[in-house]
């Protein structure tokens, strides 16, 4: 039925634009974004017939985020809805975002306490319906972090996936703010074998598996890529269903000038991106789901892995250049990044 399925939260996001602090700001920019959400519109964008699965309250909070993932060519009919009580006891989250400048780097709250998606429960769903004829399952750690009924319900989908004889990817994407890294390995370890395609950043790998790269640094700014590729092969040998490992490199100079890179292990050897240097950005939310949409794109369209993360590398790269977590690069733009093309003005 869809190429590929996500499932996970997505918030509404107020932005303080023009690089102000939220205290200070006048007015708010209001976006959506959400870890599983982004890689759906990410993968729509590209081409490919996507949905997004969650649970909402009936508001105009869920409307607004079911419009814009309908805006943009995802598929929101898998949404279960949960009645508004007229008080917010049960609720859509909400993300506030200062995009930093400089030395001050950016900086998220979030306001998503007693949302909808926290009381889902296995059953709630009808993932062998969902699945169906479908060929790609996309989650991430920061779906289960919300509630035990999330955690199970991710278990649940990953199994359900799995029987379908759907690929999975999970992109262990931990989040501080919403649990530990004890309560992540514990919760994490029962999804493994059910995982065939494996991504995150050299923290995310650290704090939910317990893999540390040699030479991260203690804010993780920094990493060589010879030293990641100890944890992509002890990964693989604790779960050897994992086909891929892929992972984003960044090194922040500043709060708006980073340098870029992308890393693919398949099992066998391990291939890198180009290097993006001083990538300037807009705004560096979603960089890693976009390198998620990059990779299941390219995996499901048969790339070679250079090819794959050559293509990942690039769209999440420009994935930078937007305001908010969604990113609208064109394919042809992110072919272009790939072959260094001029950024003079196209005329």
């Amino acid at each position: 039925m869809y190429d590929v399925v996500t499932f996970g939260e997505a918030m509404i996001r107020l932005s303080a634009p023009e690089h102000r602090r939220l205290e200070n700001a006048t007015k708010l920019d209001m976006e959506i974004g959400g870890g599983e959400y982004n890689v759906a519109v990410g993968c729509a964008h590209l081409g490919l017939k996507t949905a997004w699965v969650s649970r909402l309250v009936d508001n105009w909070t869920g409307w607004v985020i079911r419009n814009k993932g309908r805006e943009h060519g995802v598929d929101m009919s898998n949404i279960e809805w949960a009645p508004f009580d007229g008080v917010g006891l049960e609720r859509n989250g909400f993300y506030h975002m200062e995009v930093g400048v400089g030395p001050r780097a950016s900086a998220v709250t979030y306001d998503r306490g007693h949302t909808a998606i926290m009381n889902i429960e296995p059953g709630v769903i009808d993932w062998k319906s969902v699945f169906e004829g479908s060929k790609w399952f996309h989650v991430s750690g920061i779906t289960p972090a919300l509630s035990d009924g999330a955690a199970a319900t991710t278990l649940e989908a990953l199994k359900a996936a799995n029987d379908a004889g759907v690929t999975t990817s999970f992109d262990l994407n931990f989040r501080s703010k919403l649990w530990s890294s004890e309560k992540a390995q514990a919760t994490t370890k029962q999804f493994m074998p059910f995982v065939k395609v494996l991504i995150g950043n050299e923290e995310d790998f650290e704090k939910v598996l317990g893999l540390k790269a040699e030479g991260t640094s203690d804010d993780f700014d920094a990493l060589d890529p010879e030293s990641y590729k100890s944890v992509a092969t002890r990964a693989v040998e604790a779960y050897p269903n994992v086909t891929h490992v892929g992972t984003t490199l960044r090194v922040a100079k500043t709060g708006l000038l980073n340098d870029w890179r992308t890393l693919l292990y398949d099992g066998n050897e391990f291939y890198l991106s180009r290097i993006y240097e001083n990538l300037e950005l807009v705004d560096r939310v979603g960089g890693g789901d976009n390198f998620s949409a990059g990779v299941i794109t390219s995996l499901i369209e048969g790339k070679d892995p250079q090819g794959v993360v050559d293509f990942a590398g690039a769209y999440s790269a420009l994935a930078h250049t937007f305001p908010g977590d969604v990113n609208w690069a064109t394919r042809s733009e992110a072919e272009g990044a790939m072959r260094g093309e001029s950024a003079r003005i196209k005329r």
